[in-house]
């Protein structure tokens, strides 16, 4: 019988992790003001066969909690159990932030804005270090799960930037949705991990503090695909997609032109042409009405939850699309899909 090669042994917060073996990490962090030590806390696969290193992560923005559940489910898997390399999945790693539900640190900064970060930095800038340093450096490509900010909801989508031809191709073997092209921001953590030649996808789907089972869905179903994309997991063991994810170059958002309260049944993956009205807000009587016009052709890929507006406030995220009728049909097929297929997010079918 042919000898098979065996992966060398992993080291992550000085703990080694024996080829074959899964285990818990708790990584220090910091220290809060009642001297509680705050942990980085992760589950490490790490497969007998050598392969790529893949870690998932999930609420950067400690309000952000779809991501949770989903490398729950990722993880609770057979799939999961006896991969060819190394999967990482860190389901809290802003503890801090999720425990006092808010998208930051106590420091009042953003996390996603603090990277590489420093040993003797803020809050922030050393949890920043610490995740690059024992989880980003140590692996070959990674997925970072998130929702819409406080108060908004996204259709699931990819952001990644173009001009990596290795991230892009995850993005579509991902297959959610709609890919979105998105500039490296300064400070995030796909920036640093693209930095280091790590292609890194960010998942967006949902809202904060709220499970959304169709973002959930998406999220999991994506993470495998790249998994049998990368040698980890058997191909077949997926539910492939049949239609392409729709490409948006760029968005933009539809304000309120007046502030009062804010009323509309245009939803999320909805086409909008330019002089379609999309909405209205009223004042607080109800007797003076203002509508929200759509200045350009495009899919709604966000809005807001809040029905309480100001003058210029953020109301639609709208992803240009050279097709807006075709593309909310393609959206409609990735939604019916996604049904049909729930085997890999199911807990029930395990």
């Amino acid at each position: 019988m042919k000898n098979r090669e065996i992966q060398s042994p992993i080291e992550i917060g000085g703990v080694t992790i024996e080829p074959g073996t899964i285990k818990t990490v708790h990584i220090p962090v910091s220290m809060l003001p009642n001297h509680t030590i705050f942990n980085l806390n992760l589950r490490v696969i790490h497969g007998r066969r050598p392969g790529k290193r893949l870690f998932i992560s999930s609420t950067v923005h400690g309000d952000e909690l779809n991501g949770i559940e989903a490398i729950h489910r990722i993880l609770a898997s057979p799939l999961s159990k006896h991969i060819r390399g190394t999967l990482i999945a860190i389901p809290i790693v802003n503890m801090v932030g999720t425990l006092i539900q808010s998208r930051y640190l106590p420091d009042r900064r953003d996390l996603n804005r603090s990277f590489p970060g420093s040993e003797t930095g803020s809050a922030a800038a050393q949890l920043a270090h610490t995740f690059l340093t024992e989880i980003v450096e140590k692996c070959t490509h990674g997925i970072d799960l998130h929702t819409g900010s406080s108060n908004r909801i996204n259709l699931p989508q990819i952001r990644c930037d173009f001009q990596s031809n290795e991230t892009l191709k995850l993005a579509l073997v991902f297959g959610a949705p709609v890919i979105l092209k998105a500039k490296l921001r300064d400070g995030s953590l796909r920036e640093a991990s693209e930095k280091l030649g790590i292609p890194t996808l960010c998942f967006e789907g949902g809202e904060a503090l709220r499970f959304n089972e169709d973002a959930i869905r998406s999220a999991v179903q994506g993470v495998f695909r790249v998994m049998a994309c990368l040698g980890m997991i058997p191909g077949e063991k997926c539910a492939a997609i049949k239609q392409s994810p729709i490409f948006s170059p760029t968005s933009r958002w539809l304000r309120a032109p007046v502030t009062g309260i804010f009323r509309t049944t245009c939803q999320l993956g909805k086409k909008i042409l330019k002089g379609d009205v999309v909405g209205e807000v009223s004042d607080p009587l109800g007797i003076k009405t203002a509508d929200i016009v759509a200045t350009f052709d495009g899919i709604v890929i966000g809005r807001t939850l809040l029905p309480l507006v100001y003058q210029g406030d953020a109301l639609f995220n709208v992803g240009w699309v050279h097709d807006p009728t075709r593309a909310e049909a393609t959206i409609e097929e990735f939604e019916e899909e996604a049904e049909l297929n729930p085997a890999l997010d199911d807990p029930s079918t395990y």
